[in-house]
């Protein structure tokens, strides 16, 4: 059974692990995503649920629809996951590190060396 958090609706948290599978390399341009049915019983939830995540992942544009075939990644999502998610980075995540690293006395210099040893495949 797939574990969803309660702060959010499922359908959203749905939408973005498909975003996440889709930044991970898992469905490319014009790949085929798994069926409503498929998804449905791979996520354990109502088709209905399924449902509405695909209507909302053709509203933000990531997925379109070929009549009888299915559900496919369009050709710019993946650009368009990492630009979303980016800027929601940058105005909501990096801000509040900043006031975390301001508070905790953790100097930039620290958290570059961090990056540099995160980058180099050892471990934080």
């Amino acid at each position: 059974m797939v574990d969803f958090k309660q702060d959010r609706a499922i359908y959203l948290q749905m939408a973005e692990r498909i975003c996440d599978e889709i930044l991970a390399g898992k469905y490319h341009s014009d790949d085929r995503i798994p069926s409503v049915r498929e998804q449905a019983v791979m996520f354990e939830v109502n088709t209905n649920t399924v449902v509405k995540t695909y209507d909302l992942l053709l509203q933000w544009g990531i997925i379109y629809t070929r009549r009888g075939l299915g559900y496919f990644v369009t050709v710019d999502a993946l650009e368009k996951i990492k630009q979303t998610r980016s800027l929601k980075f940058m105005t909501e995540n990096l801000p509040e590190l900043f006031s975390q690293m301001k508070l905790l006395g953790i100097s930039i210099d620290t958290v570059v060396r961090k990056w540099e040893e995160f980058k180099d495949g050892e471990k934080l």
